[in-house]
């Protein structure tokens, strides 16, 4: 077979995409899988030495060894023995199985042939392979992820500081509405984001796993060594290993927190397209310009356009994910009878979900890094739209006793674009004291922006706390 290229790879995340998700690789590639499996196997092969009744010596420092010397040569024999075969073993065709023997392998070049019955003892397939899974979505969500929305999250309170002050219009339905701040609107996001950060590092630390057998009842363990507490050991086992342990199983661990995280960091990717589409609506209004990066093809045929494609790609890599995510926390919560195999396959598919992700995080803090508020644009347009004061015409009426103010207002100015001559006329008609009214003909647009500053800062100040906090490992 030739040897391949990322331009062979079908998928764009290990073809076009491979550098910007590479972080991901120790996690979700069949090397990382592996790696991880054989971690479980040689913790537990080192936990059921502990036990009085079960009759070996463990060298653990010599095994530990083995999981830290496992490469990507070591790797390769893992999936010689499934498919090819190796020495007198023959093809498994099954990658758990071979793991197993490959360990059998490696303690026989140390002269441990006496631990060869208790590798893999009373467990099946699931029991490691859920741990190991439980421990990769911990680690990359930990590691990689929250690193990704860390610097995200600085990157839009850098935003929202520069900008808190920074008046412009608003538009609700699409339309000219009372004013805010440029720094009011990234805080927004930051807001939420923080609240569903939250929830997302809540539901890595409670992934749960199990070891419990064929069919959840730890029957093999049971039958051999009735006098051990089982139980107990499962539990003190996947603890030490950093997860929730869960032993009401059938032989798979039921997915439902790995579930909810999915569901958490979906709802993340959601409000990163909800951010995307708005940077790319208000560069298409030309409030924010775009850095020109020199040498980058905006257009093949139009020479002068600079287009917001890091936000389009953030979007639809975001989106993809999204519907990846919701897909697996809906199909890995349902199994028939006490298992069938689908969810093995699916399960594969927890890498591709992240990366989607991760490459829409790179690409929504990439835009973000290109954009700044167009002053000029933002200015005139709070202007041209002096109508959006009349919300402070009709409130002021009613602060007066006047509970036909909005619709008196409204006869005056629904849809109608007014200047500063035809406003002071306007005000001059309205029933206030005198005193108010030379208030009102004062305000200004930019002016009317309510607590949008304090708001920002109060946000700011709230991310600040949270991103001190975050231990990314």
């Amino acid at each position: 077979m030739k040897e391949f290229t990322n331009l062979q790879a079908i998928s764009p995340i290990d073809g076009r995409y491979r550098e910007r998700v590479e972080e991901l690789v120790p996690f979700y590639s069949q090397f990382g899988l592996d790696k991880e499996r054989v971690f479980v196997e040689l913790e537990y092969l080192i936990e059921l030495a502990k036990l009085k009744e079960v009759k070996i010596q463990v060298p653990s420092e010599q095994l530990r060894q083995i999981f830290e010397d496992f490469d990507l040569e070591e790797a390769h024999l893992i999936h010689k023995i499934e498919t090819e075969g190796y020495k007198e073993i023959p093809p498994t065709h099954h990658d758990v199985k071979a793991v197993e023997y490959y360990l059998r392998e490696k303690l026989r070049d140390h002269n441990l042939e006496e631990l060869l019955p208790f590798v893999h003892f009373g467990l099946t397939s699931e029991d490691v392979t859920n741990i190991a899974y439980g421990r990769l979505v911990k680690k990359s969500i930990q590691g990689p992820i929250i690193q990704a929305l860390v610097d995200l999250l600085e990157q839009l309170v850098d935003l929202a500081e520069d900008n808190a002050a920074q008046p412009m219009l608003g538009r609700t339905h699409g339309q000219p509405a009372t004013p805010t701040t440029v720094g009011k609107e990234f805080a927004i996001f930051i807001s939420r984001l923080l609240g569903e950060l939250a929830k997302l590092r809540d539901r890595t630390g409670e992934l749960t796993g199990k070891l419990a057998g064929a069919t959840g009842n730890l029957s093999a363990h049971q039958d051999s060594f009735s006098q051990v507490d089982w139980i107990g050991f499962s539990e003190e086992f996947i603890s030490r290993l950093g997860l929730v342990p869960k032993m009401a199983v059938t032989q798979i661990e039921p997915y439902d927190n790995l579930a909810s995280l999915f569901q958490a960091l979906s709802r993340i990717d959601n409000i990163l397209v909800d951010l995307a589409r708005d940077c790319w609506t208000y560069i298409s209004r030309e409030y924010f310009t775009q850095q020109a990066v020199s040498g980058e093809v905006g257009s093949s045929t139009m020479p002068q356009k600079v287009n917001p494609i890091d936000f389009e790609n953030g979007e639809g890599n975001l989106s993809k994910a999204s519907s990846d995510l919701h897909f697996l926390a809906d199909y890995l919560t349902t199994s028939r009878m006490q298992r069938d195999l689908s969810d093995s396959t699916v399960r594969r598919n927890i890498g591709v979900a992240f990366a989607h992700s991760l490459i829409g995080y790179k690409s929504v803090l990439k835009g973000l890094r290109k954009i700044a508020p167009n002053l000029e644009k933002i200015n005139d347009d709070l202007e041209n739209h002096t109508e959006v004061l009349s919300e402070s015409w009709q409130t002021s009426m009613r602060k007066y006793g006047h509970i036909d103010a909005y619709e008196v207002v409204k006869e005056l100015v629904r849809g109608k674009e007014l200047n500063y001559q035809e406003i002071t006329e306007l005000i001059d008609e309205l029933p206030l004291p005198t005193n108010e009214k030379a208030r009102l003909k004062k305000l200004r647009p930019g002016d009317y922006v309510g607590l949008a500053e304090k708001i920002t800062n109060h946000v700011i100040s709230d991310a600040r706390k949270v991103l001190e906090e975050i231990d990314v490992k």
